[in-house]
């Protein structure tokens, strides 16, 4: 089930070579219940007309049955029609036994980010990183995720954060950021705040600023101060990002996303802002009424959408002479595509940069970077990972920028990885990073 057949025999290899007919029996069942309306139209739906093909990042490089969208639908959807009824024999239809599952693994784990750009790109629009991730959450409900996949998960479930950070380490990275913010603001009153109860702002972060990247978390309190913005952040659940969008396992990805809201409602913020974090803003901005059962009762707002706000009202100034290099955007899947977050990342970068250029395709059909699905924890498919990434790399050389910004940091680990392999010769930025070079001018009144 590896690339290459390259990984020694682990635990999870071990589990999957135990499997019985009890826990498959699990697995049937659970494909079963998660079964929709939606999901029957789109299994009856496809007509092989083969445009998903070419949508797909995995297919351009790798030209096999196994990269193609339809098929691994067609994976999930037989093995549905063959347990749906077990009184009448239908067409097609496959077992759930040990050789599909392994293929299953490998396919809907191992081939594909649920950008969904094939899903877009569907003559008779079937959501296919819909029903991919079904299958996900049939193994995600057997305990057969990608363990790496997995453990990130379980970090975040145990401490907090997907990195485990402790809170001594998250409270230290504050106070040295509170020391480089008063410098760089000239205020010695500046700080990131904790636990501000009745902030206007909760603004909730990916544990990896904090950890490799504290320099975008000083950009975002350089812009909230320059604002004027009553915010903080929270002491214990700052954590924007939600594996378990990329596992399948729905209860797991409800209850993350219920930390952050329910922390905002302890503190009395108006709005959960969530920085840049592609698939965390689906998750907690899209997919979490649905695991909940409820619509949050407060407002949820990406970053973008807030800095655009500033610039377009006042709050902040920029002078696009101080981002004078070339400049060229990397569109989100989860941001852009599947959460709707298009023409944000563009105004700001507009205001603030002084040669912008697209890159070719865009905005909903540009194509994945390769990062997401949780791609960039499940090492066992890396070198499939950085190969699929070619296309967004020729995407990146083609424009002749010299800065790539991507809003998500997810994005940017795997753009940095294409940047070193690739030779691109490019800087990967966050927008708020960009905006925090440009701003002029004192503080909003």
């Amino acid at each position: 089930m590896t690339e290459n057949n390259a990984c020694p025999i682990d635990a999870f290899q071990q589990r999957l070579a135990q499997l019985d007919e009890t826990a498959l029996d699990q697995a049937r069942a659970t494909l079963v219940s998660k079964w929709s309306y939606a999901a029957e139209v789109y299994a009856r739906a496809c007509v092989h007309c083969g445009l998903c093909s070419d949508s797909c990042h995995y297919f351009l490089i790798d030209p096999s049955k196994e990269s193609v969208p339809a098929y691994r639908l067609k994976l999930v959807t037989d093995v549905f029609a063959c347990h749906q009824s077990k009184s009448r024999k239908i067409s097609g239809a496959r077992e759930l036994d040990r050789n599909t599952v392994d293929e299953w693994i490998d396919c809907l784990f191992g081939r594909c980010t649920l950008c969904n750009r094939c899903g877009l790109n569907c003559s008779v629009g079937i959501n296919i990183a819909q029903m991919i991730r079904i299958g996900r959450s049939v193994l995600a409900a057997s305990r057969l995720v990608p363990p790496e996949l997995q453990s990130t998960v379980d970090a975040a479930v145990n401490t907090g954060n997907n990195m485990a950070i402790s809170r001594e380490e998250w409270f230290e990275t504050i106070d040295w950021l509170n020391g480089e913010l008063q410098q760089e603001v000239g205020d010695p009153q500046a700080c990131l705040p904790l636990d501000r109860a009745g902030a206007t702002i909760l603004y909730a972060v990916n544990p990896r600023e904090v950890k490799f990247f504290p320099l975008s978390l000083l950009a975002a309190a350089k812009i909230f101060h320059t604002a004027g913005e009553n915010w903080t952040f929270s002491k214990e659940y700052y954590d924007v990002t939600n594996y378990a969008l990329f596992s399948g396992d729905d209860t797991i990805g409800g209850m993350l996303s219920s930390r952050l809201i329910e922390t905002a409602r302890k503190l009395g913020v108006r709005t959960l802002v969530l920085g840049e974090c592609g698939h965390g803003f689906k998750a907690t901005r899209w997919d979490a009424p649905e695991w909940l059962g409820q619509t949050p009762d407060i407002e949820i707002k990406s970053v973008l959408e807030v800095v655009e706000d500033y610039i377009r009202q006042g709050r902040i100034r920029l002078d696009p002479r101080l981002n004078s290099k070339r400049v060229t955007l990397h569109d989100p899947c989860n941001l852009v595509r599947n959460g709707g977050i298009v023409e944000q990342s563009r105004a700001i970068l507009k205001a603030g940069v002084s040669d912008f250029v697209e890159m070719i395709p865009n905005r909903l059909q540009n194509y994945c970077c390769g990062g997401g699905g949780g791609q960039l924890s499940m090492t066992r498919y890396a070198k499939r990972r950085l190969a699929a990434g070619k296309v967004k790399a020729d995407q990146i050389a083609a424009t002749g920028a010299k800065i790539v910004v991507a809003p998500c940091h997810n994005c940017i680990d795997q753009l940095s990885e294409l940047n070193r392999d690739y030779k691109l010769g490019v800087e990967v930025k966050t927008v708020c990073e960009m905006v925090a070079d440009a701003i002029v001018g004192t503080p909003a009144s």
